[in-house]
């Protein structure tokens, strides 16, 4: 049987090491203090403003109208939906009009939403979603889109998928996504049996292997999942780049809350303030898109529902930097 004992110069070789991890992040975390301390000119994290398009998705404007809507009300971003992105080019449009529209307008495309199921437990249906993935992914690129989201679309029900299987699908996304230019967002959902928490959308993604891997979370789909908000501090730097940006009311109960109960950030029992000092992290910027699913902001007129949204989120980050 072979033994597991440590030798004493392996012991004295990991203690060594361990000293010298805690010596220099003890030395990091004195010069960031000290930094602090002395009014270093790093300043804390901004966010930009994005309006994900679901939540004027109801008066069903089309995407020119859509993004006019974004850059009127005073966004910096917008998060269409691929189903608007191709109905607008089956109905002739110029995906190179558009991108000139987003220009003239100071308009970011920060990201979009599609269903693509790339995680389904089928090898036909999944190739079959990956190449949906790749076409749309080309659409965007041409809009100069930065990223995807990738939700479990196919998955949301039994079997579980393994983590590692879960990471491993993920990763063929990330793959694609480098060819085309386009980061897909691995998306937590709340509703689903496989990756509705925190902790197995960021397991998935460190085990994808891949640079640019990444979470989506929603606060909705958080609350619903029942994943605690201090998760968020596990997500340092690039791994968490945007936050769909919503709220919920106390009643209904967690277990029968849905989509439709979303409503303006700040306007419920989030811990909105909390969540975004969790969220931001100095010297970056990170991405609010206002997403809601409300049918009654759908029956309100779109730009007043988007500055509404838009005065929401200021208003949170003003009382996040009191």
């Amino acid at each position: 049987m072979q033994s597991h004992r440590v030798s004493r110069r392996t012991a004295i070789c990991q203690a060594a090491g361990l000293a010298a991890g805690a010596a220099f992040t003890g030395n990091a975390l004195n010069a960031a203090e000290a930094s602090a301390s002395a009014g270093s000119t790093t300043k804390p994290g901004s966010f930009l403003f994005c309006l994900n398009t679901a939540t004027i998705r109801g008066q069903k404007l089309g995407l020119i109208k859509e993004i006019e809507i974004a850059g009127k009300a005073g966004y910096q971003g917008i998060e269409p939906w691929l189903d608007t992105i191709e109905d607008y080019v089956k109905g002739g449009g110029s995906l190179k009009d558009a991108k000139k529209r987003l220009d003239d307008l100071g308009v970011s495309v920060e990201s979009a939403i599609g269903f693509q199921q790339w995680a389904v437990d089928n090898d036909a249906k999944r190739a079959e979603a990956l190449e949906q993935v790749k076409q749309a992914m080309d659409k965007l690129a041409q809009l100069g889109a930065k990223r995807l989201a990738a939700p479990p679309a196919g998955a949301t029900e039994l079997p579980l998928i393994p983590l590692l299987v879960a990471a491993e699908r993920y990763r063929a996304l990330l793959d694609l996504g480098d060819q085309m230019g386009v980061v897909p967002q691995l998306e937590l959902w709340g509703f689903s049996k496989n990756l509705h928490r925190i902790g197995e959308c960021t397991g998935a993604a460190i085990e994808a292997g891949h640079p640019k891997a990444c979470v989506l979370l929603d606060v909705f789909h958080l609350y619903k999942s029942g994943s605690d908000f201090h998760g968020l501090k596990f997500l340092a730097g690039s791994m968490l780049q945007e936050i769909h940006m919503n709220d919920y009311p106390a009643d209904p109960p967690q277990d029968k809350i849905n989509d439709s109960f979303r409503i303006m950030p700040g306007d419920g029992i989030a811990p909105m303030v909390e969540l975004l000092r969790l969220f931001r992290t100095p010297g970056q910027t990170k991405v609010l898109s206002l997403e809601l699913f409300n049918r009654q902001y759908w029956e309100q007129d779109a730009l007043e529902v988007a500055k509404l949204g838009l005065d929401k989120m200021k208003a949170l980050v003003q009382k996040l930097d009191a």
